[in-house]
């Protein structure tokens, strides 16, 4: 799979995903819908959080966010057990758009390097296959916000 191909996908996903939520009233952003975990704002920063944990970690690289994000956004967290202010919607809107062109610069001509963490979870062997694992979380998050938006839309009807 070629990086140009790859990473069309990925933006292709992250447009997709702020498409669907730039509309989302304030009032609506922290709703936890009946039959989900977690809000959108949680959404927003599992998907940040989760893409530099898996690339840039599995990678061996320097992680681009703030400490704060993997205990507000990591796996299995969820807005009830939040001790701490999670980022403003703005900001994350920003870092979505923001860490997309940075993977891109960060993993120019990478993607067949080896990772540097063997003992991933996924047993990826390469960067370019981490890139794949995270296009394929953020495909399930884009159904996850899709879903939320409809039905928070249906309760505010």
């Amino acid at each position: 799979m070629s990086e140009a191909f790859l990473f069309g996908l990925i933006e292709k996903v992250r447009e997709r995903t702020m498409e669907q939520v730039e509309n989302v009233p304030d009032s609506q952003r922290d709703l936890v819908p009946t039959g989900f975990n977690n809000s959108l704002r949680w959404q927003l920063g599992h998907i940040i959080t989760t893409a530099d944990r898996i690339i840039l970690g599995f990678a061996g690289m320097e992680s681009k966010i703030p400490d704060s994000y993997v205990k507000l956004f990591g796996y299995g967290t969820k807005p009830a057990d939040w001790q701490d202010e999670p980022p403003h919607w703005d900001t994350l809107i920003l870092q979505l758009r923001e860490q997309f062109h940075a993977l891109q610069e960060t993993l120019h001509d990478k993607l067949g390097e080896p990772v540097a963490v063997k003992d991933n979870f996924a047993k990826a062997e390469t960067i370019g296959e981490l890139v794949q694992l995270n296009m394929s979380h953020e495909n399930l998050h884009l159904g996850m916000i899709t879903a939320m938006v409809k039905v928070l839309n249906l309760n505010i009807q």
